[in-house]
């Protein structure tokens, strides 16, 4: 085996150097909310918690978890993040195979219609107006279908499609399968890195939204999980915090159970990311080659 120069000994050590400081960068944040939604208040009130807790204690979660909409909004958080993500794989890949079909005729028509959206929106009001003539104002369906295409995840999903060898395709077509076989039993099964990849920025997005429910949503029964936590601590203040017993349900009203408002919104924003950090490592081993999608021609 052939020495590595001096230079490349210092290139690896410096690149090393550089990746402790991005990773200690990364987890020193998520160590400390997580230490500090488990210290006491006196210890979070002085600031002396770090990455590990102190005077530890669960009554952070106890209290946020004594709201039943805390329940309700994680059950619609996961039917809106499942359904979006469902959508919007399948209508995705419903318009981005059309276009990688040579003779299709609205070919070029459907993508320059797909690139205008990409410049050019109809704003909120109108987006609204729509949504209610729809009639999908307070449904299920509106935290759904209005992002079921994007015009980027078009474009990406047909220059994928496009580097499927056609040979597969053509045989398929030979032994007497349509175009929509041809994409549910050979083009989808193949792009299993592309539907991972997507797959997680849709959960990830929908998971994270509180916009749209904010917007189109009246009934507090089909809020998200997010829209639950933003009025929670919209309503938490360091002046309330002591008799704060009605619409959060957190009691707080002899020294003994004294909560620092920090430790209640660490606690929240755990409660938040936890599902995320659950099921991101099933989706790893997809996410690095789905990262390349159209990177690579041929």
């Amino acid at each position: 085996m052939r020495k590595e120069s001096l230079g490349s000994r210092m290139f690896d050590v410096l690149n090393i150097f550089i990746m402790l400081l991005i990773l200690v960068a990364v987890l020193y944040p998520v160590f400390n909310i997580i230490a500090t939604s488990l210290s006491g208040a006196r210890y979070v009130a002085k600031g002396s918690v770090t990455i590990w807790p102190r005077g530890f204690e669960f009554k952070a979660y106890t209290d946020i978890f004594k709201d039943r909409l805390i329940f309700t909004g994680y059950l619609n958080s996961i039917g809106y993040a499942l359904g979006s993500t469902f959508v919007m794989l399948l209508f995705t890949s419903l318009m981005a195979y059309p276009l990688t079909v040579p003779g299709f005729i609205g070919k070029k028509f459907l993508s320059l219609f797909l690139m205008i959206t990409m410049f050019f929106g109809g704003g909120l009001i109108p987006t609204y107006l729509l949504i209610r003539n729809l009639h999908l104002l307070d449904t299920f369906w509106v935290m759904v279908i209005p992002g079921a295409v994007g015009a980027y995840n078009v474009f990406l999903f047909r220059t994928f499609f496009a580097n499927i060898p056609s040979e597969l395709k053509d045989a398929a077509l030979i032994d007497g399968a349509n175009e929509v076989v041809v994409l549910f039993r050979i083009i989808l099964p193949l792009s299993k890195p592309l539907l991972a990849t997507f797959a997680l920025f849709g959960i990830v997005g929908s998971w994270n939204s509180w916009f749209e429910a904010l917007i189109y949503l009246q009934d507090q029964a089909k809020y998200p999980l997010q829209m639950v936590l933003r009025n929670y601590l919209f309503t938490l203040d360091n002046n309330a915090i002591q008799g704060r017993v009605g619409a959060s349900n957190v009691a707080i009203n002899s020294p003994g159970s004294l909560m620092d408002p920090k430790s209640i919104r660490m606690a929240v924003i755990v409660v938040t990311m936890f599902p995320i950090m659950i099921i991101y490592p099933f989706f790893q081993k997809y996410f690095t080659k789905g990262m390349f999608v159209g990177s690579i021609k041929g």
